[in-house]
């Protein structure tokens, strides 16, 4: 059906689907530069768009043409973000339009926001075992704890096990005041953060209260072997070779293993190597265990952040 749609109204029309766009900035963002986006969006519906004033038009009256470009519409205009001008954005959301990550009990969906997050999103749905590697900012950490939220509201997995190591290179807690959960809270606040942004307040305190999410640093987890649960193993850089090999082989049945690092920002002492380099060259070649790399371009949480990145790795002395 022909519509028009402003806000979340809808009005019948001669032809095709029209949104209305109040925002010139953000209208200008969806276009990109001499209409670049547009002919990208044109080239995967299959139909041409028309841009008057503050309105776009796709100029079809097929009714999954019209679904897909409401879709893609209502994540580009009402999830308008600082980036949403790159290209990128506009192929990330065109390859994971149909595969986002829901959030059972509120219904929340996520979208891919980069070409790369779309591609871990797919891998997680398909591989046990998953790499996701990159500069602070990209959203692997966030979407590895929405995929891990999604498993286990959905009774896919019956705990999620996140850990890290606590302490740069020698996970030393001792010296931290309280009982084990107060030692460890700082360094995982940053995944419980995001977990909070996913779930009400409620349901996220029965999820801790109930162990169905547990903490437990890396030096803790020796010896165990988790079964039917998804493992988050976070900031993975700062793991020794010893430390990663014994995290991998925690996996047991039923379970799901995502590692989260970046290469570039090791906090090990000088000559100690990081397990996350020697995972990514010896396990490479198996084909059950995916691989995904971001870069500086995949940066969401500022523009400002991007730039910074960028900087440093850019700095040679």
């Amino acid at each position: 059906m022909a519509v028009k749609r402003t806000g979340t109204e809808e009005v019948e029309l001669d032809t095709g689907y029209t949104v209305v766009v109040s925002d010139q900035d953000i209208l200008s963002a969806l276009c990109g530069v001499n209409d670049g986006n547009l002919r990208t969006i044109e080239a995967y519906l299959g139909a041409p768009l028309v841009s008057r004033g503050n309105e776009l038009t796709v100029a079809s009256t097929d009714h999954e043409i019209c679904r897909k470009f409401q879709l893609l519409m209502d994540k580009l205009v009402t999830g308008h973000e600082q980036n949403s001008d790159n290209p990128e954005r506009i192929h990330a959301l065109i390859e994971g339009l149909e595969s986002y990550i829901t959030i059972p009990h509120g219904g929340k969906r996520l979208y891919p926001k980069t070409v790369h997050q779309a591609e871990l999103i797919a891998r997680l749905q398909t591989h046990s075992v998953v790499f996701a590697i990159g500069p602070a900012g990209t959203g692997k950490t966030y979407v590895a704890v929405a995929a891990a939220i999604h498993l286990l509201l959905t009774h896919q997995v019956r705990k999620l096990v996140i850990t890290r190591p606590v302490v740069e290179a020698g996970e030393s807690l001792g010296f931290l005041p309280g009982d084990l959960a107060q030692k460890i809270d700082p360094y995982v606040r940053p995944l419980y953060d995001a977990m909070e942004s996913m779930l009400s307040p409620d349901l996220f305190k029965k999820l801790i209260d109930s162990r169905m999410v547990e903490i437990a640093p890396l030096a803790y987890m020796r010896g165990r072997s988790i079964d039917n649960s998804v493992i988050i193993l976070d900031e993975a850089q700062n793991t020794t070779c010893e430390q990663m090999k014994m995290f991998l082989t925690r996996m047991g049945e039923g379970s799901r293993i995502i590692v989260t690092g970046d290469p570039q920002q090791s906090d090990l002492p000088g000559r100690v190597r990081s397990g996350l380099l020697q995972a990514i060259e010896i396990l490479s070649k198996i084909p059950e265990i995916a691989f995904v790399t971001f870069n500086t371009r995949d940066v969401v949480r500022n523009s400002l952040v991007k730039k910074i990145v960028q900087a440093y790795e850019q700095d040679t002395r």
